[in-house]
């Protein structure tokens, strides 16, 4: 059996996204502050960019890990982080 990448298992997952409340709201003018921003290489899923010096964030595709808020020096700050509403988020296809 061939081993799957993680980019093709995350492909397999499928994702609810709520149009109308995010469940993660970054502070982008606190993420200015930050000087390593761990979050742009300790996301699982690979949601936050930096782009143009600027932390970029999109919750769709969010595996609703909590490594943001685990890794996030100034997290209580910096980040909103809650569950996704009823019925959406990740819902885990595979494993």
């Amino acid at each position: 059996m061939k081993r799957l990448t993680i980019e093709q298992l995350l492909g397999i997952n499928k994702f609810a996204v709520d149009d109308d409340q995010a469940h993660i709201i970054v502070k982008k003018e606190i993420c200015a502050l930050c000087l390593n921003k761990p979050c742009t290489f300790a996301c699982p899923a690979n949601l936050y960019k930096l782009k143009d010096g600027q932390i970029s964030f999109d919750y769709a595709g969010c595996l609703e890990c909590g490594t943001c808020r685990a890794i996030c020096p100034q997290a209580t700050a910096a980040l909103s982080w809650q569950y996704p509403r009823g019925g959406f988020g990740v819902n885990f296809r595979y494993g």
